[in-house]
């Protein structure tokens, strides 16, 4: 069995996954015989998700070549302004609609990273499934849908916010703040609390970016 073979999974859903947890990174050049054996499928349905991925901007050409694409500073601000929108109402009918499973499941991914605060590539995909466990929270199946788009955009962003020194504390401190706000039923707290997370992530993935 070629290595990363997941039979159950299209070739679409596993090139998207292997993007999103950054093992192909912005500007990687995107190989359909490689992508074949990693996957263990064949170039077909391999070629067909590469096109598919190429018309939501996904990929892009580098002559013959496909390649991960990236953001620049105005695409990359265009896209925080719709997740901060997207996330504060998915926080504020978190904060409608969650049942105390869901807010307990939520408090235990916080105090679950509380050991990973030093690991930012751990955390930061520990991260997004906080962000995910929010979003299903909401319990409205389209602000899911646009969600998982926006977020799909965010695997074309070079650095991750919370690599930033400091930033792990700092992120599960703002986790908590949102989580308190759900659990006491604080629609417009929770809505403020995730805003206020995103926007110091935007700023701080900023700085990381002019730095680099």
């Amino acid at each position: 069995m070629a290595q990363g073979q997941r039979p159950n999974k299209d070739a679409y859903t596993l090139i998207l996954e292997a993007i999103d947890v950054g093992v192909y990174k912005p500007g990687d050049r995107l190989v359909e015989s490689d992508l074949a054996e990693r996957f263990g499928v064949s170039r077909t349905p391999i070629r067909e998700a590469l096109q598919r991925l190429e018309t939501q901007s996904l990929l892009a050409r580098d002559g013959r070549s496909l390649i991960v694409n990236s953001l620049d500073h105005n695409q990359m601000a265009e896209l925080y302004v719709v997740r901060t929108e997207l996330e504060g109402l998915a926080a504020r009918l978190a904060a409608r609609h969650a049942t105390v499973e869901e807010v307990r499941v939520l408090q235990d991914m916080v105090d679950s990273d509380q050991k990973l605060v030093n690991d930012p590539s751990a955390l930061a995909r520990s991260n997004r499934r906080f962000h995910k466990q929010i979003h299903l929270a909401s319990h409205n199946r389209y602000l899911v849908q646009q969600l998982d788009l926006v977020h799909r955009s965010m695997a074309l962003m070079a650095t991750t916010s919370i690599a930033a020194e400091g930033r792990g504390e700092d992120t599960l401190v703002e986790h908590q703040a949102i989580v308190d706000a759900i659990r006491d039923r604080d629609e417009d707290g929770a809505y403020e609390a995730l805003r206020t997370h995103i926007s110091t992530a935007f700023v701080t993935r900023l700085k990381a970016e002019n730095e680099g």
